[in-house]
């Protein structure tokens, strides 16, 4: 381990005093991930199947609906279950987590449960409970895979995130909470050229160790940066991370070569968490010990080695609201490699994600897609959308209502998209029975005809043929 300046030093031991002020296991599950991570491949499929069981038991107590289907299928969770018996259950869905939701949370678990949801990138906003196991599993997966790179915990890093829309205004606890665990947060749903003028200038004087965002936000400002001749003198930083959506090869140059160093990409999801990130070798490693992968084909068979199949997980640290078996949408094919520095964890070769454009404010401020998509997920009666901007004062939304929905739904989605977007924006809003794929087969889900200007459209999934 690198020797830590005492800015970092304090930085972590206040993240440690956080932690476990919160009741979250963290740091002990982080020391457990550094041990096991080393395991043999059939030792780390047996702790798997260890924490399933365990995982199986909380559920058949405390999850009737998972436990109607435990009992169905013949499953004893008090004796050691082998691949083969776990496989008997039906797997589950996005539409069965919605419509159980009540009969698969486990409201008393250590700790408590708190009520989330995804961001939607999928189309389908979904509410869910996760509990502080969930939250140390995310937190504990993504600092081991930062030592990959060389990154400690408490060591400075930038954040190009966005905030719900309930939480738009200005948090000045929080922020001085990332400042003391050395975290500084750039807002992606507001990135005009004014504001990332002011992010790379905010950049360079942090330091950083690590920088974390959006795939596609972290690109825009690489992009806006070389458009300006800007350049980044940043002797400490190891790392760009990139998440929330594919990285696509273009994306992935630009950003090594505006930032200079190397780009990891992470796989994951708000309802199953952390799931993958990548090491220096280029490898994408599973955190096998929180997360129990299976790639299926459409008939819910598992697909040949090598092949690309949907990705069907059970979240082990989950016990909160147990995901087992949960068919993510998401397609995966896995390696038939081991890991080149010898760890025990599973390879991913490939993750075919989901993607979506960037919205443009009326005055011309860029924002990330998910912007639009938390004024959707937040309206609970939204089952499906699909949000296009036609011109910057033109957007219309498909949507699929669930019974939730009612006439006041409309109103919300309208204000939040104007308060988003701009006050003169003409939001069109459509009721449709079902969202059809695009032409190419794919899902978008915000899909964007207003082009970004000079450089920056390098960017934009697109880039390469620009």
């Amino acid at each position: 381990m690198s020797k830590l300046s005492i800015n970092a030093l304090m930085g972590g031991a206040i993240y440690r005093l956080q932690e476990q002020l919160l009741r979250r296991p963290t740091f002990t599950y982080l020391r457990e991930l550094e041990r096991s991570q080393w395991l043999s491949r059939p030792e780390i499929e047996q702790l798997q199947l260890q924490k399933l069981q365990a995982l199986l038991g909380v559920a058949a107590q405390h999850c009737p609906w998972h436990a109607a289907r435990i009992q169905t299928a013949g499953l004893d969770p008090t004796r050691p279950l082998t691949l083969a018996d776990y496989q008997i259950l039906p797997t589950m869905d996005k539409a069965d987590a919605a419509a159980n939701r009540d009969q698969l949370v486990w409201h008393d678990a250590p700790g408590g449960t708190f009520r989330y949801n995804t961001g939607g990138s999928s189309g389908k906003p979904l509410i869910f409970y996760y509990g502080r196991q969930r939250q140390a599993s995310d937190a504990a997966g993504r600092m081991r895979a930062r030592r990959w790179w060389g990154v400690e915990p408490g060591e400075r890093e930038v954040y190009l995130w966005g905030a719900p829309v309930e939480l738009n205004k200005t948090d000045r606890i929080k922020t001085l909470r990332d400042r003391l665990v050395n975290q500084m947060v750039l807002n992606a749903f507001d990135m005009s050229p004014v504001q990332m003028d002011a992010y790379v200038q905010a950049i360079q004087s942090w330091q950083p160790r690590c920088l974390y965002g959006y795939a596609s936000s972290v690109a825009l400002l690489a992009a806006h940066a070389k458009e300006r001749g800007m350049r980044f003198k940043l002797p400490k930083l190891r790392v760009v991370c990139t998440t929330g959506e594919p990285l696509f090869p273009h994306q992935r140059a630009l950003i090594q070569e505006v930032f200079g160093v190397p780009v990891a990409n992470e796989f994951g999801s708000r309802d199953i968490g952390f799931t993958a990130h990548e090491t220096p070798h280029g490898q994408m490693l599973l955190i096998s010990e929180s997360i129990l992968l299976e790639v299926l084909d459409p008939q819910g068979h598992p697909v040949k080695p090598g092949e690309v199949g949907e990705a069907v997980m059970s979240g082990l640290c989950s016990e909160a609201q147990p995901f087992i078996r949960y068919r993510t949408g998401d397609m995966v094919r896995m390696s038939e490699e081991s890991c080149r520095d010898g760890r025990g964890l599973h390879v991913i070769a490939e993750v075919v994600g989901r993607s979506t454009d960037f919205l443009v404010k009326s005055d011309g401020t860029i924002m990330h897609a998910l912007a639009g998509i938390y004024v959707l997920r937040a309206v609970e009666g939204v089952a499906e959308f699909k949000l296009i901007q036609h011109t910057l004062r033109d957007v219309e939304v498909l949507v699929v209502p669930n019974k939730n929905w009612r006439e006041v739904s409309l109103r919300k989605i309208e204000m939040g998209l104007k308060e988003r977007m701009g006050e003169d924006v003409n939001i069109r809003i459509q009721l449709v029975d079902d969202i059809a794929p695009e032409a190419s087969g794919k899902h978008r889900y915000v899909v964007s005809h207003v082009p970004l200007v000079g450089g920056l459209s390098i960017a934009t999934s697109a880039g390469a043929a620009n």
